[in-house]
């Protein structure tokens, strides 16, 4: 019996609940609330601005792997401490688009 994706997202998250595992209501497509997104876009800069451009898969994944080692914390650390701003914005901007 196959199961289509929508029934058996349904399935797991009815099965979630019996099992106690605990959920958060999160925006569909909501980038605001999203920082990683932010942190990807960075990560591709530094990539972007290295003196050799990756010639294939595995010189791109060893450059995202050196940038990635390379990030400052500070970096990562702002982005997490701007959730609760992010999540205000979005409170703000009725679940519309905000400035993140």
């Amino acid at each position: 019996m196959k199961v289509d994706s929508s029934h058996r997202g349904h399935i797991i998250r009815e099965r979630l609940l019996e099992t106690g595992v605990p959920q958060i209501e999160w925006p569909a497509l909501s980038p605001d609330l999203n920082p990683i997104e932010n942190l990807w876009d960075q990560l591709i800069r530094r990539v972007e601005a290295r003196n050799s451009v990756p010639q294939n898969l595995n010189d791109l994944r060893a450059a995202l792997q050196e940038e990635w080692d390379a990030m400052p914390q500070q970096t990562i650390t702002r982005l997490v401490d701007s959730m609760r701003r992010r999540c205000i914005a979005v409170i703000d901007a009725q679940g519309h688009m905000t400035n993140y």
